[in-house]
């Protein structure tokens, strides 16, 4: 296991290579060696190397083989007529601690390899004339975390036929090209794309932001996508979990939406929820450019916040079967658009779902393809009014709700202290809806998924509930009621 050291200032290529004080000048004396399982090179801190490094050879699973950096300074730099890094047949590499700018072709561009993990690497200006950015075709198990992507023609990331992909913590904004996203995945499988931010709102005609083409075994959870015309395409896949992210700011055409599932293929078996779904055009859509016969089934859409659309929170316009439950809907928000004939098919029910209205101050049933009708109005008895009048009332089953999230009754988890935490949307939906209510030394703040969690396949029950114990007196106890109102529509 040998550490050989780069430096482009100081360096020179008839040095040994393996010391600080006496490391090679350029990528030529690096290529020239067989690289061994283990074996590291290092770029020194402030270096620039105008060239392709070529990686020819494979580390071990227990030893792979590892470019990154040494030396205090800033990053060593990559610029290239070429590739930046490129790599095909070799595996077991690690790419960490550098920049790669101002490339004609990718930053990294690797095929048929496997285990391969890029980290803490900045990607800038890159496909200047073959558009790309970090690719990997054909392989297996892709790791790319705490790297940023900015500035780039082409598509971010771009990855395709590779099982094991995990995408963490990484940041890439401005993918420029009416064909590029922030990052596409193309028939790849077992993947984990978690707590990224993808931004596309200040890219050159953008395409959109996140696209899987027929993906397998995904989640993806916690992301934040900004911009682009659609923000994540999961047309044909299977066992495809989208949760808790934050998707904005898309639009330009009419078909654009926060999620879009139903074209290109089959789709089976995809849960969405947990999703805050803002200032676009549709939410989720279900739909098809043409007539094209596919499977649509197992679509399960819950637990999301939809808000400031120009178009339905749901649309569902081809054959499908799944259910849109106990999702949050602005009153300014229409619930669904759902063709007559699946309607009547009743095979893509809409149930138990809540309108919260741009005054923050009720929540009221936003289904109009059930038979019971209900509104959760905010009131409280005289003990709990706040300065300025409002009242707050609970759904019956909120209680039985937070059990089923907590093992415990509403009153012993999380009311003792009288706060509720919206655990789902995050602060900005709770600013703007100011779902928070003061009362003296008492402050609540709903929390979205107790209320009207996917539990409860139910609906909202219609009489009145005792209140649950609280560990304060009485009067300071919220009265569980239920109003009953007309359907929203």
């Amino acid at each position: 296991m040998t550490i050989y050291y780069v430096n482009s200032v100081t360096g020179a290529n008839t040095n040994a290579g393996t010391s600080e004080d006496a490391p090679f000048a350029s990528f030529s004396a690096v290529e020239s060696l067989k690289l061994q399982p283990g074996d590291s090179v290092l770029l020194a801190a402030g270096s620039v190397f105008n060239d392709q490094l070529d990686l020819k050879y494979s580390g071990t699973v227990d030893a792979p083989i590892t470019i990154g950096s040494y030396g205090v300074g800033d990053a060593p730099v990559i610029h290239s007529p070429n590739d930046g890094i490129h790599s095909l047949y070799a595996s077991n590499i690690v790419i960490e601690n550098i920049t790669i700018s101002d490339t004609s072709g990718a930053a990294i561009y690797a095929g048929y390899v496997s285990n391969w993990t890029v980290r803490n690497v900045e990607v800038d200006h890159t496909g200047l004339s073959k558009s790309g950015s970090i690719t990997f075709r054909t392989g297996s198990n892709i790791t790319i975390e705490n790297s940023t992507i900015n500035d780039v023609n082409g598509d971010g990331i771009w990855i395709e036929k590779i099982n094991g992909v995990t995408l963490l913590n990484n940041t890439v904004t401005n993918a420029h090209g009416t064909a590029a996203d922030a990052v596409q995945l193309n028939d790849s499988k077992n993947i984990v794309i978690s707590g990224n931010t993808f931004d596309q709102t200040g890219a050159v005609t953008p395409k959109g932001v996140l696209t899987l083409v027929r993906p397998v075994d995904a989640v993806i959870e916690g992301n934040t996508i900004i911009g682009g015309g659609f923000g994540i395409s999961a047309q044909a896949g299977t066992n495809v979990a989208i949760h808790d992210n934050d998707i904005s700011g898309y639009g330009g055409y009419s078909w654009s939406y926060a999620v879009g599932l139903g074209d290109q293929g089959d789709t089976r078996n995809y849960d969405i929820s947990g999703n805050y779904i803002h200032d676009g055009v549709w939410g989720v859509s279900v739909s098809a450019a043409g007539t094209t016969t596919y499977v649509r089934e197992g679509i399960d859409i819950y637990g999301n916040l939809f808000d400031d659309l120009t178009q339905a929170a749901l649309k569902v316009d081809r054959p499908a079967s799944g259910s849109f439950h106990d999702n949050f809907i602005a009153s300014d928000v229409t619930p669904y658009n759902i063709s007559p004939s699946i309607i009547a098919a009743g095979t893509f029910p809409v149930s138990d779902n809540t309108t919260i209205e741009e005054d923050g101050v009720t929540l009221a049933s936003a289904d109009s393809l059930v038979a019971t009708d209900a509104s959760i109005s905010l009131v409280s008895d005289t003990g709990l009014t706040s300065p300025d009048g409002l009242k707050l009332s609970f759904d019956k089953t909120a209680p039985d709700k937070a059990s089923a999230h907590h093992d415990a009754p509403v009153g012993e988890n999380g009311v003792s202290d009288g706060t509720l935490l919206l655990r789902h949307f995050g602060t900005a939906a709770l600013e703007k809806h100011g779902l928070t209510l003061g009362n003296g030394d008492h402050g609540l703040t709903i929390e979205a998924a107790d209320l009207v969690g996917p539990e409860n396949g139910n609906g909202i029950s219609h009489h009145e509930s005792a209140p649950q114990p609280l560990h304060h007196p009485p009067a300071d106890g919220p009265i569980v009621s239920i109003l009953q109102d007309d359907l929203l529509h």
